[in-house]
């Protein structure tokens, strides 16, 4: 037995068998699933035109957050409204609050304000 193989037996069993992650893939260079998770939250629509807190222009499937709960540049669905990212921050955004933007006020205005449950990708 050569000399200071034995601590390396587990890692290589890992990584042949493909278990083993590092730095967001498997040891084999695989991408790993992404984790969810869901949180109930209160979506409220708007229209207005503008940049958000990114950079990118407002459009379908940008949303408003608070970041302390859900980090800039996190992916999510919305029930009703479909994938989305999380690009701007504002001022009435505090805690399980989202705004979800819309082309037009009259779609903002029939979508409201309504309790959902939202899957966030990590």
């Amino acid at each position: 037995m050569v000399r200071g193989t034995r601590r390396w037996a587990a890692a290589v069993v890992a990584v042949l068998a493909g278990t083993l992650v590092v730095a967001g893939s498997s040891a084999l260079g695989q991408p790993q699933a992404q984790q969810a998770y869901r949180l109930k939250v209160d979506a409220v629509a708007y229209h207005l035109p503008g940049k958000t807190a990114l950079g990118v222009a407002v459009r379908r499937g940008v949303v408003a957050v608070d970041p302390r709960l859900i980090p800039l540049g996190t992916k999510m669905h919305v029930p009703g409204y479909g994938a989305s990212l999380a690009a701007d921050v504002g001022h009435a955004i505090k805690g399980r609050i989202i705004d979800l933007w819309f082309p037009s006020t009259e779609m903002a205005r029939a979508w409201g304000r309504r309790t959902v449950t939202i899957t966030v990708y990590r």
